[in-house]
């Protein structure tokens, strides 16, 4: 093939030469990497050298995401086990009664023990993975088999989205004790004298959205690496038992939707219960009508 003179004919050129070898590649591009020796899946966008987001999944620890980085790889936003809150972990889920045993406070493995991990979708533009987990009784025995089934893509504005359906099948009938807290839960890296901020889809700011219902909640801090705010909004839907569900937001802004605030609820043996999040994760300022765009959206 004869090599043009003229400049805009040779740049064609040479985009269709890469596309002939296979080494163009969407802008935005993933790629998932499993370590099953590890028990991690690891999220790597082009142009980043670390991964974005990682899966931690132990044989005998809760699943947790952490650490979860900004879009442009700079800012960690997660925080494991931090020294005032020792049980949290970064992004992951656990009920603080169930049956009498406390998931939320107890990640190890007298609590949990790992059934799988799997990569479901892998495309240039979306990934997917499951992880699925038995929620032990004091006898060591499956008291809930707990599957988290996630999904994430780069928005066309450059936003990480991660879709998650959480679906506990109950083992024999199961109670939910009323709590404050226990579910969904995020730690961000906040420490005393950081800028930190949230909000929620009424308009309370801060501990003012504590215990109130909310369809979503952003939130946004000081993020070492970055110029600006680090931000994750967290998706509540319609769908999920309790919605619009009250939220938790504690002093040192660990956050997350509560169903069980709500008060005491069930699964019934051989039965599943479902819930479905969003969670939008960049770096800059909060705009409500985008977030209400994006949400609006979603939850159809």
């Amino acid at each position: 093939m004869n090599a043009p003179k003229n400049k805009v004919t040779m740049t064609l050129f040479i985009a269709l030469c890469l596309m002939i070898n296979g080494t163009t590649q969407a802008k935005d591009a993933l790629k998932v990497i499993h370590d099953k020796e590890a028990g991690t899946i690891r999220i790597y966008q082009d142009g980043i050298s670390d991964p974005i987001v990682t899966q931690n999944a132990k044989a005998d620890f809760r699943p947790y995401m952490h650490p979860i980085k900004s879009p442009n790889g700079k800012g960690e936003l997660t925080q494991y086990s931090p020294g005032h809150h020792k049980h949290q972990t970064g992004l992951y889920w656990g009920f603080t009664r169930v049956n009498g045993r406390d998931y939320f406070h107890n990640p190890r493995g007298d609590y949990w023990q790992r059934k799988s991990l799997q990569v479901l979708k892998n495309d240039k533009g979306k990934i997917g993975w499951q992880t699925e987990y038995s929620m032990l009784d004091k006898d060591g025995q499956p008291l809930i088999t707990e599957t988290q089934a996630w999904e994430i893509a780069i928005s066309k504005d450059g936003k990480i989205v991660m879709d998650l359906k959480w679906t506990g099948l109950a083992h024999e009938n199961i109670t939910i004790a009323k709590y404050n807290y226990g579910g969904l839960f995020l730690r961000m890296p906040w420490k005393r004298g950081i800028k930190a901020g949230v909000i929620n889809s009424e308009g309370d700011m801060n501990q003012k959205g504590e215990g109130k219902r909310a369809k979503w909640i952003d939130l946004g801090m000081e993020i070492k690496g970055l110029t600006k705010e680090g931000h994750i909004a967290i998706f509540d839907h319609p769908e999920n038992d309790g919605f619009p569900n009250l939220w938790r937001i504690d002093g040192q802004f660990g956050v997350g939707p509560a169903r069980a605030r709500l008060g005491s609820w069930n699964i019934e043996k051989g039965k599943t219960k479902s819930f479905l999040h969003r969670f939008i994760i960049y770096e800059g300022e909060h705009s409500n009508e985008e977030i209400i765009k994006e949400w609006n959206a979603w939850s159809k």
